[in-house]
């Protein structure tokens, strides 16, 4: 029986990367880790570069194409990811203040006995700077969308029509089938390296701990979609795995977002819903990411001897998710956005910060996969709010 990989679909060819980066760790030498490092470096630079026209190219027409309503439709689209980033941010200090205290114990000695220093590097790697910042590209494609929607503008519509096929010619021809190869050279680094053995093995307990809150986070926002929307919330759920699977692997919910776009389709949610809808939300939803800086923060904090009273935490949360929104869509962007607010409100010095980003980085890719999934119920609620105000 003859396989086709030309037409398998995403999920398995994700699946079947992630285990052979793993098994060709264990025998690969260290110049051929090296190549495909030296790809993912390239690849890495080129989605760093790509990423500000994909959102202009996807959130612009998408918001222009929902026509003078817009603006309201993009407000409660913000409301709602802003609510969902906090609430599970909350949730996830009233879980860790309840459970931390029973299952950890002295656990936390061994944060300073790892070792995160023999990286693996490329050969060489070329630099493709984006001409602007992810925040300006998301203000950029607002201001665009709402005004060419509010003028009702043919010539300017157009145009962005057009900019959007080029941006999706781009994902379905280069970035689709690049992110196979992509997420092996991952594994393969991870494995090589041994760091996340190192990591996960001193962390196992908090690591266990923080995937359930993912899946129950998951389940949480699905049922509300559920109910809002009267579709059944597990197949909705399981109609978005193709996107945690494809997050697992890249650690980046810009990288995910043709995978997440195409699954929310599949939903039932619009087209034209789900491209203004998806690229934001990859930008400003970030339920999980949040749910894991702070019960690996409060476990420092645990460790350390600092305050965790909630007084402490929920400004932290409320703050940290308004700036998830300046994070970048890319692997360990959430943390790097968050390091400002873990020394100001949570007194984290330099070391802790260190430790922070170690283990975060450690389980990055779970914390996406959750936000890129998560992104789908949120397309399923605006889609209704869409149809009922149409």
């Amino acid at each position: 029986m003859k396989i086709n990989i030309r037409k398998m679909g995403i999920l398995p060819k994700i699946l079947i990367a992630i285990a052979l980066g793993i098994g060709c760790s264990f025998f690969m030498p260290g110049w051929a880790v090296r190549v495909f490092l030296t790809f993912n470096s390239i690849f890495s630079n080129f989605l760093g570069m790509f990423i500000p026209l994909l959102i202009i190219g996807l959130v612009a027409p998408g918001i222009a194409d929902l026509g003078r309503g817009a603006g309201k439709l993009l407000l409660i689209t913000v409301v709602l990811a802003y609510g969902s980033t906090v609430l599970s941010g909350a949730f996830a200090y009233g879980s860790c203040a309840l459970a931390y205290p029973h299952i950890l114990g002295n656990g936390l000695s061994a944060l300073g006995n790892m070792d995160m220093t023999n990286a693996l590097t490329p050969y060489f790697t070329i630099e493709m700077p984006a001409f602007i910042s992810v925040t300006t590209a998301l203000v950029l494609a607002f201001i665009l969308g709402l005004t060419t929607a509010s003028i009702d503008g043919t010539t300017m519509k157009g145009f962005l029509f057009d900019f959007r096929d080029i941006i999706t010619r781009v994902i379905t021809s280069v970035i689709i089938p690049c992110l196979p190869l992509y997420i092996f050279g991952i594994f393969l680094q991870m494995g090589a390296e041994g760091h996340v053995g190192a990591v996960l093995g001193a962390f196992l307990k908090i690591v266990g701990f923080i995937f359930l809150l993912h899946v129950t986070e998951l389940v949480f926002l699905f049922l509300v979609a559920g109910g809002v929307t009267r579709r059944n919330p597990f197949r909705a759920l399981v109609t978005m795995l193709p996107a945690y699977v494809t997050a697992l692997g890249t650690a980046s919910s810009a990288a995910t977002i043709p995978v997440t776009l195409q699954q929310a389709i599949k939903n039932g949610v619009r087209p034209e819903t789900a491209g203004f809808t998806v690229p934001l939300c990859a930008t400003i939803h970030m339920p999980c990411s949040i749910l894991k800086i702070t019960a690996v923060a409060y476990a420092i904090s645990l460790s350390m001897g600092l305050p965790c009273d909630f007084g402490t935490y929920i400004g932290f949360i409320m703050m940290l998710g308004i700036t998830m929104v300046a994070a970048p869509g890319v692997p360990g962007g959430a943390i790097m956005a968050a390091l400002g607010l873990l020394g100001s409100m949570l007194g984290f010095d330099a070391n802790m910060q260190g430790l922070m980003i170690a283990i975060y980085i450690a389980m990055d890719s779970f914390g996406t996969a959750g936000n890129v999934t998560g992104d789908g119920a949120i397309a399923l609620i605006v889609d209704h709010i869409r149809g009922n105000k149409a």
